[in-house]
Protein backbone atom coordinates (compact mmCIF):
# COMPACT_ATOMS: atom_id res chain seq x y z
CA UNK A 1 0.00 0.00 0.00
CA UNK A 2 0.39 3.78 -0.69
CA UNK A 3 1.99 5.98 2.18
CA UNK A 4 -1.08 7.54 1.57
CA UNK A 5 -3.43 4.48 1.69
CA UNK A 6 -2.24 3.52 5.00
CA UNK A 7 -2.32 7.31 7.14
CA UNK A 8 -5.98 8.28 5.95
CA UNK A 9 -5.78 11.25 8.63
CA UNK A 10 -4.08 12.46 11.72
CA UNK A 11 -6.09 13.18 14.86
CA UNK A 12 -5.62 16.61 16.37
CA UNK A 13 -7.26 17.12 20.11
CA UNK A 14 -6.27 18.47 23.57
CA UNK A 15 -4.95 15.27 24.72
CA UNK A 16 -2.96 14.66 21.54
CA UNK A 17 -1.11 18.32 21.45
CA UNK A 18 -0.67 17.48 25.02
CA UNK A 19 1.58 14.34 24.58
CA UNK A 20 2.89 15.68 21.32
CA UNK A 21 4.42 18.47 23.50
CA UNK A 22 5.32 16.09 26.52
CA UNK A 23 5.97 13.15 24.75
CA UNK A 24 6.86 14.10 21.17
CA UNK A 25 4.19 11.55 20.09
CA UNK A 26 1.24 12.29 17.09
CA UNK A 27 -1.83 10.43 16.54
CA UNK A 28 -3.14 9.22 13.24
CA UNK A 29 -5.97 7.51 12.11
CA UNK A 30 -4.71 4.12 9.75
CA UNK A 31 -6.22 1.62 7.45
CA UNK A 32 -7.31 -1.26 9.47
CA UNK A 33 -5.18 -3.77 7.16
CA UNK A 34 -2.21 -1.86 8.15
CA UNK A 35 0.37 -3.16 10.60
CA UNK A 36 2.76 -1.05 12.68
CA UNK A 37 5.82 -2.12 10.19
CA UNK A 38 3.52 -0.51 7.46
CA UNK A 39 2.59 2.29 9.88
CA UNK A 40 5.76 3.49 10.89
CA UNK A 41 7.43 3.09 6.82
CA UNK A 42 4.83 5.30 5.68
CA UNK A 43 4.70 8.11 8.63
CA UNK A 44 8.65 8.27 7.80
CA UNK A 45 8.60 8.69 4.03
CA UNK A 46 5.73 10.99 4.18
CA UNK A 47 6.77 13.48 6.19
CA UNK A 48 10.77 12.67 6.70
CA UNK A 49 10.88 11.94 10.34
CA UNK A 50 12.28 8.78 12.08
CA UNK A 51 10.20 7.04 14.62
CA UNK A 52 10.97 5.20 17.32
CA UNK A 53 7.47 3.46 18.67
CA UNK A 54 4.50 3.04 16.72
CA UNK A 55 1.24 1.70 19.02
CA UNK A 56 -2.40 0.87 17.56
CA UNK A 57 -5.53 0.18 18.81
CA UNK A 58 -8.44 -0.07 17.05
CA UNK A 59 -11.73 1.75 18.44
CA UNK A 60 -14.70 0.20 18.30
CA UNK A 61 -18.36 1.48 16.58
CA UNK A 62 -20.43 3.53 18.95
CA UNK A 63 -24.50 3.21 18.64
CA UNK A 64 -25.76 7.06 17.96
CA UNK A 65 -29.45 8.40 18.13
CA UNK A 66 -30.72 11.59 17.49
CA UNK A 67 -34.22 13.67 17.72
CA UNK A 68 -35.90 14.75 14.51
CA UNK A 69 -39.30 15.68 13.30
CA UNK A 70 -39.81 12.59 11.94
CA UNK A 71 -39.08 10.60 15.50
CA UNK A 72 -35.46 9.26 16.63
CA UNK A 73 -33.35 8.30 13.77
CA UNK A 74 -30.60 5.74 15.27
CA UNK A 75 -27.40 4.18 13.48
CA UNK A 76 -23.57 3.09 14.20
CA UNK A 77 -20.43 5.64 13.00
CA UNK A 78 -18.08 3.10 11.92
CA UNK A 79 -14.44 1.56 14.10
CA UNK A 80 -11.32 2.71 12.97
CA UNK A 81 -7.63 1.79 13.78
CA UNK A 82 -5.77 4.86 15.48
CA UNK A 83 -1.75 4.87 15.56
CA UNK A 84 0.10 6.77 17.91
CA UNK A 85 3.48 7.69 16.51
CA UNK A 86 6.64 8.27 19.00
CA UNK A 87 9.32 10.29 16.79
CA UNK A 88 12.83 10.60 17.40
CA UNK A 89 13.76 13.32 20.01
CA UNK A 90 14.42 16.70 18.21
CA UNK A 91 11.81 16.14 15.13
CA UNK A 92 8.67 17.27 14.71
CA UNK A 93 5.54 16.91 12.27
CA UNK A 94 3.94 19.95 11.01
CA UNK A 95 0.55 18.52 10.56
CA UNK A 96 -0.83 22.34 9.73
CA UNK A 97 1.34 22.70 6.19
CA UNK A 98 -0.27 20.51 4.00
Amino acid sequence: MKPSEILKQPIVTEKVNKQTEKFNRYCFVVDKRANKLEIKKAVEEFYNVRVDDVNTSVVPGKAKSRMTKAGILSGRKPSYKKATITVAAGETIDLYAF
